[in-house]
């Protein structure tokens, strides 16, 4: 019979958190960056270099010590990583292992017929319904029927979605006003 020790039920275990973790992150799964993010950059073994907390810049880009300021606007976390390791490998590291992750993502915001219109923190998993909670409810004249989004992916008319449409960062929610 063939024991198994804890080191190895303790390594399955830390490698599903990382796993999970890089997923809500954004690492994998295909979330593009854009103004207003905040990430956390770590460079293992140079806490030099490691960034705690960096916020994407209207220019779309972030300030990296040694590098200055780097492109990132567009990208996905994993691909951040990527270009992050190709530049430090250019002159500053031999092997640099660098992992980023979305600390705060960009506001989305919620206007019309709610109690507190405004721009609101995204988190993961949120619908019209969610957000319309965080926005303080529906107002006593507001329509459940007249709601529409705008995407900041595409952008231009609104389109009419119901309470458990996704709701993505820089998207613009409108409640609109009922007559009756």
């Amino acid at each position: 019979m063939v024991k198994i020790g804890n080191a190895f039920f303790l390594f399955i275990g830390f490698l599903a958190v990382f796993l999970s973790a890089a997923t809500l992150a954004g690492g994998g799964g295909g979330y593009k960056l854009s103004t207003g993010d905040v990430l956390s950059i770590s460079v293992f073994n140079e806490p030099d270099l490691s960034v705690e907390e960096v916020r994407v810049a209207t220019t779309g880009v972030i300030s990296f010590p040694l590098l200055g300021e780097v492109k990132v606007v567009g990208l996905t976390a994993k691909q951040v990583e990527q270009r992050l390791t190709e530049l430090l490998l250019d002159g500053y590291l031999k092997h640099p292992k660098i992992s980023v992750s979305i600390k705060e993502y960009r506001l989305f915001f919620v206007h019309g017929e709610v109690r507190s219109p405004g721009g609101y923190n995204y988190q993961d998993g949120l619908t019209v319904r969610k957000a319309i909670v965080l926005a303080g409810g529906f107002s006593e004249r507001a329509s459940k029927e007249k709601i529409t989004l705008v995407s900041e992916n595409a952008p231009g008319e609104p389109a009419k979605v119901d309470l458990n449409h996704p709701v993505r960062p820089g998207d613009v929610i409108m409640v609109g006003e009922s007559f009756f």
